[in-house]
């Protein structure tokens, strides 16, 4: 079976093959409190299912973002202050753009939120 090179999920299981930039940036614009989060997979690198971006949308309406590129000590998490900035930070990891990684201040991966 040919996957995707990119799967977009969101809290619901509703899913979306190889969305478009405006179409992930307006995913992000449409999560609320019951609707919290999204996940992007990249299914064009080594170790399917090891690569992701996700949103999760907290109760203060700021963001929380990870971000997965290979096993455990490559998971690192971000606050990030709304979904614009959200957006563009995953816009640009699902197309491979330079900078992405500094937009954000990245900490690696607790299972526990911070703050």
């Amino acid at each position: 079976m040919l996957l995707p090179r990119l799967r977009v999920t969101e809290a619901n299981g509703d899913s979306w093959d190889d969305p478009s930039d405006e179409q992930l940036a307006a995913l992000v614009g449409e999560l609320t409190p019951e609707h919290r989060f999204l996940i992007v997979e990249r299914h064009d690198r080594p170790g399917l299912w090891q690569h992701f971006i996700q949103a999760y949308l907290n109760d203060d309406l700021t963001f929380r973002v990870e971000h997965r590129e290979g096993g455990p000590e490559a998971h690192f998490e971000a606050q990030a202050a709304d979904a614009k900035e959200v957006a563009a930070v995953l816009v640009a990891w699902a197309a491979d753009r330079e900078g992405w990684r500094e937009s954000l201040s990245w900490q690696p991966w607790r299972e526990e939120p911070r703050g």
